[in-house]
């Protein structure tokens, strides 16, 4: 068989399958921001709860999704644990929709959680060993694609749900309706999974992919579904191989304090949106549809701009145009001028969040070149491990400490330590090293641009 020969694309379990994806990406676009909203409106909840119920579902899928993972690695059944995630995610989404109380409806997020962990690690490992090692990353490239645009869909879903297709209903009935149909099709998922997926005849071992893992954390921010393929995670329970260097760490830990600032504002803002610019639920699905779009639309442009720049010039320009736009968000005036839940406030709050969105698709792959490109080829899979383990650590830590500065001090100062969270976590970044790898005797470039295109290399610019 010629292996430079693309197989003819067709849904089956060889190749298209993991489009199953696509109806639980649609269910999680309408769930992300739905949640928190009916806690609002059924509840009552406060601000500080909201950011408790959107943290609970990701503080149980950290440890799972490494638990799911090591565990499919030891059952010869990779399918069964994915239509079971399915199928339980579909599930706890309709026991949510159908909850009397927040006590309920918290733990069944968590259960969700759980439920939802399976999705990541088994599924990327089914791709692996369902395609050609040759068209992996184009593959995994289109598995994130499929997400961007299921969750983009989902969004819009919501919002044409809420103000057109509901708009004559009790508010509860038609979000409660709303839920129930995002739990509907991730079962969906499930029937597609159990219909197209076959078992692999072949494994592959999960420390030999590490660096090939697609490491875009979602195009649609948040940490309620902190559902990136994070394989690599597991690395931190094998042998521990060489320390890794100074900078290193401190790229690390500038991950971490910027982490944290991203949901110091994205874990109290639905409630933001909702309790603070006076705006509907379908306003809230608009200005959540900005951000995805922008993000989905970007991310392949990203990839691009970031192979001919330099990764730690996009990442610090990005993390920069990020800082501003979160304190545009202070800047109380025009909230006043524009009115309180009017439709121009709505376009405005949309288009700042849609250059989140344009800075989310570069920040997410700038980071993770730069990381990839300052550690030795030994080292990267403990290293992104480390990426991911601490991203969602300060995801955590940055929603509950946003939800508690707005309930105790406001929304000003909480999107003000938001922003200057992320300066500070770019001081931190800017004074690490960083050169542009070239090769041996690399003249002339074109001769070597395979070579060097292979090594997650950047050939050298001529003067």
């Amino acid at each position: 068989m010629d292996i430079k020969a693309r197989v003819s694309v067709r849904p089956s379990s060889n190749d298209l399958w993991f489009l199953a994806y696509l109806p639980l990406a649609v269910s999680d676009g309408i769930a992300t921001p739905l949640i928190p909203l009916l806690a609002l409106e059924h509840f009552g909840a406060s601000a500080f709860v909201v950011t408790i119920i959107i943290a609970a579902s990701a503080m149980s899928q950290v440890p799972f999704t490494i638990l799911w993972g090591n565990l499919s690695d030891r059952v010869p059944h990779r399918k069964y644990f994915l239509v079971g995630s399915f199928l339980a995610t579909g599930a706890a989404i309709i026991l949510i929709a159908l909850a009397h109380n927040i006590l309920t409806f918290f733990w069944l997020n968590v259960a969700e959680g759980l439920a939802s962990a399976a999705s990541a690690p088994i599924g990327t490992m089914l791709l692996l060993e369902t395609r050609h090692k040759r068209w992996w990353p184009q593959d995994i490239g289109l598995f994130g694609l499929i997400s961007g645009i299921g969750t983009t869909v989902g969004l819009a879903l919501g919002f044409v749900w809420l103000f057109v297709i509901g708009r004559e209903q009790a508010i509860l009935s038609a979000m409660t309706a709303l839920l129930l149909c995002a739990g509907a099709l991730a079962i969906l998922s499930a029937v597609i999974a159990a219909a197209w997926i076959e078992e692999p005849a072949a494994r592959v071992e999960r420390r030999s992919v590490a660096e090939l893992v697609n490491l875009h954390r979602g195009v649609l921010e948040r940490v309620r579904h902190y559902r990136s393929r994070v394989l690599n995670i597991v690395q931190l329970t094998r042998s521990p191989g060489d320390p890794l260097p100074r900078r290193e760490y401190i790229f690390l830990a500038a991950l971490g304090v910027m982490t944290v600032g991203f949901d110091v504002f994205y874990g109290p803002f639905p409630v933001f949106l909702a309790r603070t610019l006076q705006m509907g639920n379908a306003s809230v699905f608009i200005v959540y549809l900005a951000a995805s779009a922008a993000s989905t639309a970007l991310f392949f442009h990203s990839g691009k701009v970031v192979e001919w720049a330099s990764p730690k010039l996009v990442f610090l320009q990005s993390l920069g145009a990020r800082a501003l736009l979160i304190l545009l968000f202070v800047w109380a005036p025009i909230y006043v001028l524009f009115g309180l839940g009017s439709p121009l406030l709505v376009g405005y709050v949309s288009l700042l969040n849609a250059g989140l969105g344009v800075t989310w698709a570069f920040i997410s792959t700038a980071s993770t070149m730069f990381l990839i490109r300052i550690v030795g080829r030994a080292a990267r899979g403990r290293a992104l491990g480390l990426y991911n383990a601490i991203a969602g650590a300060g995801g955590l830590f940055g929603t509950l400490l946003g939800g508690f500065l707005f309930t105790d001090y406001g929304w000003h100062f909480t999107y003000l330590v938001a922003g200057v969270t992320v300066v500070v976590g770019m001081a931190i970044l800017a004074p690490i090293p960083y050169h542009m790898f070239s090769l041996p005797n690399a003249t002339p470039r074109r001769r070597h641009w395979r070579s060097v295109r292979a090594l997650g290399f950047r050939p050298p610019r001529r003067p």
